[in-house]
C-alpha cells in the first residue's frame, strides 16, 4: 500500500490509473487525420514505391490512385450528391513478383490504419478455422481498437487465389467451406456493412462482446499468384483467332507473358465467383522479372539484398564486396529456379552461410569479396543446387 495525506492506494490501482491516462491521452493525440502527408499526388506515391520496389510500374501507378481516390473519399463532404466510390484492387503476379511487397511499402506511406491478412486460414462460418470477420479484427489491432480509425483503413489480403473454388467454373456440387463459402462471407466486406467483429479475432461464440465495424470506407486490396491462369489465358485467346489475320502486329501476342492479358473472365474460369469479381472492379497484372529487373533487386533498393548483407558484416567491423560475375551468377540461378525474388534469397542465403558463420570469429579479416568462384562452389554443396526448373 502507498500512504497518501488521508488514505492509501494500492500499486495495482496505481498501474490501471495509469492505463486510463495513457489511453485518454493516445486518443486525444494520436488520432488518424486521414490527410496525405504534405498533399502528395499519385506520382509522389509512386516515386516512394520506386524505392523499395522495382519494376511493376503499371501496379504501382493503379495501387498510388486507388490510395490517392481513398484519400479523397474518405475527406468528400456527405452532404453532396455525387459521391465517390472505393475501387477495390485485386492484383494477379507469379510468386516472387513483388504483391506483398508493394502492401508492406504502400503501408510505410499511409496515415490510416493498414493490416496484412493471409486468406488460407478463413472458413465458412460454423466450420474449423478462422470467420472471415476476423479480417477486421487484425485492422482493429493496428488501430489499437478505435473503430472510427478503422473504418478508414485500408486492408490487404493476400493469397486471395487459394480461396478460389473447387472444380473451376462449375458451381461446387459439394460444400466448399474454405473456398466458395469463403468467397460468400466476403461479399458483404467488400461492398461495405456494418460487421459484427471479434475484437480478438479467431471464432464468434453467443457469450463474445462483438464490435460493429462500418466497411463502407475500408479500401481491399487482393493479391494472389493464381497458378495456371496463364494456360487458361491461352486458351481463350486461341478460341478468340478465328480467320484471317488482319496486320500481324495488332494481333501479336507475348507468349512469355500471358498475365497481361488477364480479365475478369479468367478469374471467374479460375474459380472466382461473379459477384467478388464485381465488387474488385480493379484488375492488376503484375510481370514476370526478368534478368535485369532480378539484378536491381539485388542492388538498387533501399533494403536491398546486398545492403542487408552488408550491413550484417559491417557490424563486426568487415567490409562485404560483390564481384559483378558473381551477381551475374546469382541472377541467373535465381531464373532457372523460377523462384522470382524470394529465389535470390534462397540462393544468397546457400551462399553466404558459411561465411556469415566463420568470418565473425576471424579477427585478421577486415574485407571480403565474394566471387563467381565462390558462389559456384557453395551451390554446388547444397540443397539449392538439387531444384529443377518448373
Amino acid at each position: 500500500m502507498i500512504s497518501g495525506v488521508e488514505g492509501h492506494i494500492c500499486e495495482n490501482c496505481v498501474a490501471q490509473a495509469q492505463q486510463i491516462i495513457d489511453e485518454e491521452l493516445f486518443h486525444k493525440n494520436k488520432k488518424f487525420q486521414f490527410n496525405l502527408p504534405n498533399n502528395v499526388k499519385p506520382r509522389d506515391i509512386k516515386k516512394f514505391l520506386d524505392d523499395f520496389v522495382i519494376g511493376q510500374d503499371d501496379a504501382k501507378k493503379y495501387i498510388s490512385v486507388a490510395v490517392y481516390n481513398h484519400y479523397k473519399r474518405l475527406n468528400q463532404t456527405k452532404n453532396d450528391e455525387v459521391e465517390i466510390e472505393k475501387s477495390n484492387i485485386v492484383l494477379v503476379g507469379q510468386t516472387g513478383t513483388g504483391k506483398t511487397l508493394l502492401a508492406k511499402s504502400i503501408a510505410r506511406f499511409l496515415n490510416v490504419p493498414f493490416a496484412i491478412v493471409d486468406a488460407t486460414v478463413f472458413t465458412e462460418a460454423g466450420y474449423v478455422g478462422e470467420d472471415v470477420e476476423s479480417i477486421l479484427s487484425r485492422l482493429l489491432q493496428a488501430c489499437n481498437y478505435d473503430v472510427s480509425a478503422a473504418q478508414h483503413g485500408i486492408i490487404y489480403i493476400d493469397e486471395i487465389d487459394k480461396v478460389a473454388r473447387k472444380g473451376g467454373d462449375n458451381p461446387s456440387i459439394t460444400r466448399d467451406v474454405s473456398g466458395e463459402g469463403v468467397q460468400q462471407a466476403m461479399l458483404k466486406l467488400l461492398e461495405g456493412s456494418e460487421v459484427l467483429v471479434p475484437p480478438q479475432g479467431g471464432r464468434k461464440h453467443p457469450e463474445q462482446k462483438l464490435v460493429k465495424v462500418d466497411t463502407s470506407n475500408i479500401l481491399f486490396i487482393c493479391g494472389g499468384a493464381f497458378e495456371g491462369i496463364d494456360k487458361l489465358i491461352a486458351t481463350r485467346m486461341n478460341q478468340s483467332k478465328v480467320g484471317f489475320k488482319k496486320g500481324e502486329e495488332k494481333d501479336k501476342v507475348d507468349t512469355n507473358n500471358f498475365l497481361k492479358y488477364v480479365s475478369p473472365l479468367d478469374l471467374r474460369s479460375f474459380g472466382l465467383i461473379p459477384e467478388l469479381i464485381g465488387r474488385l472492379p480493379v484488375l492488376v497484372h503484375l510481370d514476370p522479372l526478368d534478368a535485369k529487373a532480378l539484378r536491381s533487386i539485388l542492388t538498387e533498393p533501399k533494403n536491398a539484398l546486398f545492403k542487408q548483407y552488408k550491413k550484417i558484416f559491417k557490424a563486426d567491423g568487415i567490409q562485404l564486396n560483390f564481384d559483378e560475375d558473381a551477381i551475374d551468377y546469382i541472377v541467373a540461378k535465381a531464373i532457372e529456379y523460377k523462384l522470382g525474388a524470394r529465389g535470390l534469397r534462397s540462393i544468397c542465403e546457400a551462399v553466404m552461410t558459411d561465411a556469415m558463420y566463420d568470418l565473425p570469429s576471424e579477427k585478421d579479416v577486415k574485407q571480403f569479396t565474394v566471387t563467381r568462384g565462390f558462389v559456384k562452389e557453395k551451390l554446388e554443396h547444397t540443397q539449392v543446387s538439387k531444384l529443377k526448373a518448373a
